[in-house]
């Protein structure tokens, strides 16, 4: 899921673009990912771009696990996954760039290239540990 594929009116979310790579998951792993980018999990920077204010992260990940009444193996679970993610940021969108795709090429030049995964890298580790404390 990105956030570049969520229509938006009036700052409600009101339809979801490109499925072209949905298939079945674990709900965990599909859970992480809606966090990853609606919480979001992700560095100042990268935030302000998308429109999100700043806010109390980790907190916000401990509401939608206790939205989902994720237990204690599950809240490991999602951390795991976040941060698996956050460090294989950027590789599917590299090798599109690489590829030759416009569409991925004029998103990876708008959206500060490799750097805006590499940012996002650093920031986990300097924040991951809140997450897992918020989600105790």
């Amino acid at each position: 899921m990105c956030l570049e594929n969520v229509v938006f009116d009036g700052g409600v979310a009101v339809g979801l673009l490109d499925f072209d790579f949905a298939a079945p998951g674990r709900p965990t792993y599909d859970l992480a990912q809606m966090a990853r980018m609606c919480v979001p999990i992700d560095d100042d920077i990268n935030a302000a771009r998308l429109g999100w204010e700043a806010g109390d992260r980790p907190a916000r990940l401990r509401l939608v696990a206790d939205a989902y009444g994720l237990d204690a193996a599950a809240r490991r679970e999602l951390v795991d996954i976040l941060a698996d993610s956050i460090a294989r940021g950027g590789e599917f969108v590299r090798r599109r760039v690489e590829a030759g795709d416009p569409n991925f090429i004029a998103m990876w030049k708008a959206m500060g290239g490799m750097e805006r995964f590499d940012r996002r890298r650093r920031w986990w580790t300097d924040h991951q540990d809140r997450f897992r404390t918020a989600l105790h």
